[in-house]
C-alpha cells in the first residue's frame, strides 16, 4: 500500500514536470497596458524587455527589484543605453529583494504606495509561475497582474530545480507559510 501511493506521488511528480518544462509561460501581448511594469532583476534580457514596455508607454512607470545596493540609476542608464532622464522620471530602482518571496513583496509595496490596479510581471519564462505565486500572494487581490515572460532555452537542470522551488512554495503557501 506505501510503495503505491509513493509511486503515484512520483508519478505526479513526473507529470507534473513534464508540464513545467514543456508549457513555459510566454509574452504578453505588446499592447497590452498595465498600471506599472515590475521586472525582477536576475536573468537576461529581462530588464531590456522591461525598458521596451515603458518606452512603449504600455505601462506609466517601471520598478527594477532586486537592484544591487550599489548600483545607480546612471549606470543602469549607461548600461542598457537609454536616457538617463528616463530613470530620472519613470523608473524607480529597489534595493530590498534579495530573493523571489522578498521581491513579491517590495513589488506589493510600491504597488500599494502607487495604487496601482494593474501590473506587468516581468521575469524569465522558467521563473514565472514562482514569481507569480508570490506576487499573488503579496498582492491585493482586486490588483491585476499580467505575466510577461522572457523566453529562454533553459536548462533540464534549471527546470528540475526551478520545479522542486516552486512545488515546494505551492505546499508552504497551503500551509499558510
Amino acid at each position: 500500500m506505501i510503495v503505491r501511493f509513493l509511486s503515484f506521488l512520483v508519478l505526479l511528480w513526473i507529470i507534473g514536470f513534464a508540464w513545467f518544462a514543456i508549457d513555459l509561460p510566454r509574452p504578453a501581448a505588446n499592447d497590452a497596458h498595465t498600471g506599472s511594469v515590475v521586472v525582477l532583476t536576475g536573468g537576461a534580457g529581462r530588464i531590456d524587455r522591461a525598458l521596451d514596455i515603458l518606452a512603449a508607454k504600455s505601462a506609466g512607470r517601471l520598478l527594477i527589484s532586486g537592484v544591487d545596493r550599489d548600483v545607480k540609476s546612471k549606470e543602469l542608464a549607461a548600461e542598457y543605453d537609454r536616457p538617463g532622464d528616463l530613470f530620472d522620471c519613470c523608473i524607480d530602482l529597489g534595493f530590498q529583494a534579495v530573493d523571489t518571496r522578498s521581491n513579491a513583496l517590495e513589488i506589493a509595496r510600491w504597488a500599494a504606495r502607487r495604487g496601482d490596479k494593474s501590473v506587468r510581471l516581468v521575469t524569465s519564462d522558467w521563473h514565472m509561475r514562482r514569481a507569480r505565486l508570490e506576487l499573488e500572494r503579496a498582492m491585493p487581490a482586486d490588483v491585476q497582474i499580467l505575466s510577461d515572460a522572457v523566453q529562454t532555452q533553459p536548462s533540464l537542470g534549471t527546470l528540475f530545480i526551478e520545479y522542486n522551488k516552486y512545488l515546494m512554495r505551492r505546499l508552504a503557501a497551503l500551509a499558510g507559510v
